[in-house]
């Protein structure tokens, strides 16, 4: 009533219509609060009225309106640290998260001891694989009073960070005391539980943040990783499919669920729904931002250059480039392979390779369309049924390199000619399943005392193994291993390979090298499941982790079929 008698007398008075616009937001008329903000702003553009008519955008769902109009408030009030909060939350929504950053760090410049900012700003870096920065922004704990919920949950993030889960797991349960019906703690205590190896108990977290908040993406999202740990794959599958139904362009459910398609072996699927990788933040890929346009099968190349291209790590690169020949058989298409440089001498001289260029080659040789090499089997509609041989597409060592391994092992075995097993116990730290791959080398202590000559393979071993690989009398002539062909002319004079799940284990199997990959509970797709064999590498053995995730038992199985192996080579 009072906003109506003084707009009688001054109907272009900004302050009372803004205060219009706030009762009509307060009492849920979105519309008619926007309209009444708009007409105080083109009286009077202050920033003030910018923030409430970005709350009554976003009350109406127009996000991108709302953005807009929360960037005017921010440039308008460069040292409203809420200003900059709100505009961060809202590119985040959006999937904007380099903005989003950037709005958090400008309001955390302005107001340090913004905690709301430095949680959500610590969340975004994490996410984006920025881990520094996002330590920095989860330290902030420090100089915040004790009784907050955010207090021991930043802390918690932070030791989650530094893979300190032990002592996590005690501060996000000290924040679920203090706070027991947020669900975003619930989810976090589960994320403890699952990097301790306990998804059960984890679930039952993700079952009590979904009761609090049903449609929450990252609750679910981890719901469904702990359930493939599991084993669970229906309904790990099931999930990601109402992820798909609440948020459709969520492409890292789209992406996960194809890893789950290509495990159970339902390749159709995998493979096509493995290209949205592109369009998820984080991955450890190679976004070449290539001029030229792409090509994954759909066109003719008869006559035309394509560039193939490592977008993943050596390993990938291994493993597919048994379809680049095909691209020239099946094609006629001119291939230039852009590889790391450790693997450029591998792959130099395969066959249908017209030139073999290091990914730092700038410029690159010209080209019509591009394709990454982790794309092939999509283009080439592979099914389990149907992957190329494993054989025969790399080219074998020079015989040169092959006599220079073989003195070097000979200077250091001496004359006797025992069984030669090279050694990989550690994969990439920065690989997403690490922790489940890899292990210390005393873990094959039970394999060190055969009759055997051990040799490592293992580059920049830590130092507690490296103690062991000097007591052990294990071989270690990692120094010379200066790329991919100086591995391979050691590999050919080894007579069997031992290995976890890393590039070299992907080297061995494409050159034929009888080879011994010992897999986790969760394996990585490529090894499928239930099976001692691969598809991919005829001359690979799988030995697996039972669901007891020990790899003492399987290191048990390897030695007693190694000892198997000793007594045949000895007679």
């Amino acid at each position: 009533m009072c906003c109506e008698k003084a707009l009688a007398l001054d109907s272009a008075h900004a302050e009372t219509l803004h205060l219009t616009g706030q009762i009509c937001l307060h009492a849920g008329q979105y519309d008619h609060a926007a309209e009444w903000i708009a007409r105080a702003i083109k009286q009077e553009p202050k920033a003030e009225y910018f923030m409430t008519l970005g709350g009554a955008l976003t009350s109406l769902g127009r996000h991108a309106d709302a953005l807009a109009v929360f960037g005017k408030a921010a440039q308008l009030k460069p040292d409203d640290a809420n200003a900059w909060r709100i505009l961060g939350i809202i590119q985040a929504g959006l999937g904007r998260r380099q903005e989003a950053a950037l709005s958090y760090q400008q309001a955390l410049k302005v107001n340090p001891d913004d905690w709301d900012t430095a949680f959500r700003a610590g969340l975004l870096f994490h996410e984006r694989g920025q881990i520094e920065e996002a330590l920095a922004c989860f330290s902030l704990h420090e100089r915040m009073p004790d009784g907050n919920a955010l207090k021991p949950l930043m802390r918690a993030l932070a030791l989650f960070i530094l893979n300190r889960f032990e002592e996590g797991l005690v501060e996000i349960n000290n924040a679920h005391a203090l706070d027991p019906t947020n669900a975003e703690i619930c989810n976090f205590v589960g994320m403890f539980h699952a990097r301790l190896g306990r998804e059960d108990k984890a679930l039952s977290w993700y079952d009590r943040s979904l009761q609090l908040q049903p449609n929450a993406v990252g609750a679910l999202s981890n719901r469904a990783f702990a359930l493939n740990h599991l084993h669970r794959f229906d309904e790990c599958l099931a999930i990601y499919d109402r992820i798909r139904t609440i948020d459709p362009n969520n492409m890292r459910g789209v992406f996960q669920a194809s890893l789950v398609h290509l495990l159970i072996g339902n390749f159709e699927a995998g493979w096509a729904g493995r290209e949205a990788r592109w369009a998820v933040p984080g991955l450890p890929i190679d976004r070449f931002g290539l001029s030229q346009p792409p090509w994954l099968g759909k066109e003719p190349i008869e006559g035309k250059t394509i560039l193939v291209f490592e977008d993943e790590g050596a390993g990938d690169t291994i493993q597919f480039a048994r379809y680049v020949p095909l691209l020239l058989r099946a094609h006629g298409a001119r291939v230039i392979l852009s590889v790391t440089d450790p693997v450029v001498p591998l792959l130099a001289g395969m066959p249908g390779v017209a030139q073999c260029v290091s990914r730092s080659v700038k410029p690159l040789p010209a080209y019509d369309l591009h394709c990454p090499i982790t794309s092939l089997p999509l283009v080439f509609e592979t099914r389990l049924d149907t992957i190329p041989s494993g054989l025969g597409y790399l080219p074998q060592p020079e015989e040169a390199r092959r006599q220079i391994w073989e003195a070097r092992l000979s200077e250091r075995l001496g004359a006797e000619r025992k069984l030669r097993i090279g050694l990989v116990w550690s994969g990439n730290p920065n690989h997403v399943n690490d922790r489940n791959r890899s292990f210390p080398l005393r873990m094959l202590s039970g394999l060190l005392g055969a009759d055997a000559a051990f040799v490592s393979l293992q580059k920049n071993p830590k130092p507690d193994d490296a103690v062991i690989l000097e007591q052990a009398g294990v071989i270690d002539l990692t120094a010379q291993l200066t790329d991919f062909a100086e591995t391979a002319a050691l590999l050919s004079q080894l007579d069997l390979v031992i290995t976890v799940d890393t590039s070299v284990a992907h080297l061995a199997g494409a050159l034929g090298r009888p080879t011994w990959i010992l897999l986790p509970y969760l394996p990585d797709w490529r090894w499928l499941l239930g099976r001692d064999d691969s598809p991919w590498y005829p001359t690979v053995r799988l030995f697996r982790q039972d669901a007891t995730r020990d790899y003492g038992s399987v290191v048990a199985r390897v030695r007693s079929e190694l000892d198997v192996m000793i007594s045949g080579f000895l007679r």
